[in-house]
């Protein structure tokens, strides 16, 4: 309960770990810190992180889902770029701005939940290569607003409308 932070690279290419939970402590994910943990597949974030760094969890690809808390107001790019086994990402209301890939190359992904009511800042290719028929639920009100922001557009005919 006593970290703070998670260094860049702290766990770098670490491909025997499996399952990682991250105390309530922590309000950071460095750059790299999980990147090239191939084996890991389950991962719980405190609620004090308010930001996970770019390439934090870059090609873990045995990962299959991501649950963000809600003290999480920043995801960097390529956070989670090439998690193939990722099939599920909740992104909370808290979220203001995800970077460019992040969400990129995870060929698994079918279902996206962001609960925004206004559309995240969004980066360049953040959901490009997901699954084929993937969906990205955000809130009715909403729909529109996303269709049309700046990024999100690119994802237009796979945005639906979610009660949350």
């Amino acid at each position: 309960d006593s970290v703070k932070s998670i260094g860049s690279e702290a766990f770098y290419n670490c491909d025997s770990l499996t399952s990682v939970t991250i105390g309530n402590g922590v309000t950071s994910i460095g750059g790299s810190a999980f990147s090239g943990c191939t084996s890991l597949t389950s991962v719980t974030i405190g609620n004090g992180v308010t930001e996970i760094g770019n390439f934090a969890f870059y090609s873990c690809t045995l990962l299959t889902s991501v649950a963000i808390p809600d003290s999480v107001t920043t995801i960097g790019n390529s956070a989670f770029r090439g998690c193939s086994g990722l099939t599920s990402v909740t992104i909370p209301n808290s979220v203001t701005t995800i970077g460019e890939y992040a969400f990129c190359w995870c060929g698994s992904l079918t279902s996206v939940y962001c609960e925004a009511t206004t559309p995240p800042r969004g980066g360049s290719w953040m959901f490009d290569d997901n699954a084929s028929g993937r969906t990205i639920y955000v809130p009715h009100n909403s729909v529109e607003a996303y269709k049309s922001a700046k990024y999100w557009s690119d994802y237009k005919n796979y945005i639906v409308g979610y009660d949350f």
